[in-house]
């Protein structure tokens, strides 16, 4: 089957989309299928590299940190990796990004009569404080551009059972599949031994006996983290070092948020480390937190299951059947939840829970399946299509 992904974000990004996309990617090829990406270019240039063809853009920050938007789609260059991909023709569609490869995917869907599968990834509804001054008019607006999107696509994908009632909730009527993302294990559980972990923990300042309460993501108001902070302000739980991994438009406040709660002399801050060492930090940590509600599927989390770390996360629809209570960690609703779950984490031996964790993970979230369920997905739309077009 030749499958073309359409994705504003590909290979220099770190986040969910990017770890869908590359390991939907390296999946579908081990099953055989002639996979292409079409994306986004870090300049204005446009070209081919592999079976990848970068599309030129530019910076589009005020609407989102970090984002670009493609140049127009009569560039010359533009134009000729289009033919170039129309030629190809294309079996089926999966784009992953609703804005600038979202057009170019119904381009070259339109001349070729491939469908397309769209993958729901983002809640918008939950951040509308980048570009909308109104909470209402912005959830609005992210209502009817999902149908928008919805009706422009033969089915959609989503990661969750949460993602599905959302786009229920806004009235998109396709074709709704759940499928999760499946993540590549080798390169995302720790191979360190424990001498090198404890090596890297030491050099990071955590005192040797210490627990390390850790959060891994982007430092982004949608993630809640002030929450935590602010939990871990109150409690002060002794030889506990909370370990935040990663960077991002928020970390003034975060930063601002830990003075305030006073608890610099227990925080460390890494910002961004590199996607091929971010296993060893979950490796050397003993429980994985997050207090975000603005999860699809919440990657992060599964990742540190992966790593064999129990989870205490604030109680959302995308951990159902992944975080599992007593066996693979703790939710909470309340301050009076989270003190008690996370005392007593802090003062058991958590390798049971650990490996719980570490098995759900290789059970539900492989490559391969992940893989098939989405050549699933494309075969009912391909045999669908086949059908309408013979009656």
């Amino acid at each position: 089957m030749k499958i073309l992904i359409t994705t504003d974000w590909y290979k220099s990004a770190v986040n969910g989309v990017v770890t869908s996309v590359k390991n939907l990617e390296k999946g579908l090829t081990a099953l055989g299928h002639d996979v292409r990406i079409l994306t986004l270019s870090e300049s204005i240039r446009s070209y081919q590299e592999g079976n990848s063809f970068y599309v030129g853009s530019i910076r589009a920050e005020k609407i989102y940190p970090s984002a670009r938007i493609r140049v127009p789609v009569h560039s010359r260059s533009v134009a000729r990796m289009i033919k170039d991909i129309i030629s190809w023709k294309p079996d089926i569609i999966h784009s992953q990004c609703e804005f600038s490869t979202f057009s170019l995917a119904r381009r070259v869907s339109a001349i070729t009569g491939a469908p397309i599968v769209h993958t729901y990834h983002t809640i918008y509804e939950d951040y509308t404080h980048y570009f909308s001054p109104s909470v209402k008019l912005g959830r609005n607006a992210v209502k009817l551009f999902t149908r928008y999107i919805a009706r422009n696509t033969s089915a959609m994908i989503a990661p969750t059972q949460k993602v599905k009632s959302i786009l229920l909730r806004y009235g998109c009527y396709r074709d709704i599949n759940v499928v999760p993302t499946g993540l590549d294990l080798d390169r995302i559980v720790s191979n360190k031994d424990r001498e090198t972990l404890m090596t890297l923990k030491s050099g990071l300042g955590i005192p040797e006996g210490n627990k390390v309460l850790a959060y891994m993501g982007r430092l982004a108001e949608e993630k809640n983290l002030d929450e935590i902070i602010g939990y871990l302000g109150r409690l002060r739980p002794e030889n506990t070092t909370f370990l935040i991994v990663g960077d991002g438009p928020y970390r003034g406040n975060i930063e601002n948020k830990i003075r305030e709660c006073g608890i610099e002399d227990i925080t460390i801050m890494t910002g961004m480390v590199s996607p091929d060492s971010i296993r060893d930090y979950y490796a050397l940590a003993d429980i994985f937190t997050s207090a975000s509600q603005s999860e699809t599927q919440g990657l992060t989390y599964v990742e540190a299951m992966a790593n064999g770390l129990p989870l205490l996360c604030r109680e959302d629809n995308c951990l159902k059947d992944v975080l599992i209570e007593g066996i693979t960690g703790y939710s909470y609703t309340s301050f009076e939840k989270y003190a008690s779950r996370l005392y007593s984490l802090l003062s058991s031996d958590n390798s049971l829970m650990g490996k719980n964790a570490a098995e759900l993970v290789r059970e539900r979230f492989s490559l391969e399946s992940f893989a098939r369920s989405a050549e699933a997905v494309y075969e009912k739309v391909l045999t669908r299509e086949f059908e309408n077009k013979v009656v």
